[in-house]
């Protein structure tokens, strides 16, 4: 009996940590909406071409994604007016999404 209510507690605080742990990482799926939806309102106010993000995902490692989030490099990018809309949790969803994707990933992407 002890041995069972010992292993449930250690899957339970698995469980929680693991919660916790993917939290604090941002959703990569909201991420790549949300770094999608920032091009176009940046293209529909004029001041980009194209809706394409200008930095793929692919364009960086994941530890220069790392130090450019840190940096916040972002708000001296292209759209800046559209970056400083966006939530701390927005942008840990794109940091997520580009660092996730990077050249260095098991599954690097290009924007499209």
């Amino acid at each position: 009996m002890k041995k069972t209510i010992i292993i449930l507690l250690g899957i339970i605080l698995t469980i929680s940590f693991s919660m916790i742990s993917s939290a604090e990482e941002g959703n990569e799926r909201k991420g790549k909406y949300t770094y999608r939806k920032v091009y176009q309102s940046c293209k529909d106010r004029g001041e980009v071409e194209s809706a394409t993000p200008t930095l793929s995902p692919d364009a960086k490692t994941q530890a220069q994604w790392d130090r450019y989030f840190e940096e916040k490099k972002y708000l001296e990018a292209d759209c800046k007016e559209e970056w400083n809309k966006l939530s701390e949790e927005d942008i840990l969803n794109i940091h997520a999404y580009l660092k996730g994707h990077a050249a260095d990933s098991p599954t690097p992407a290009k924007c499209k």
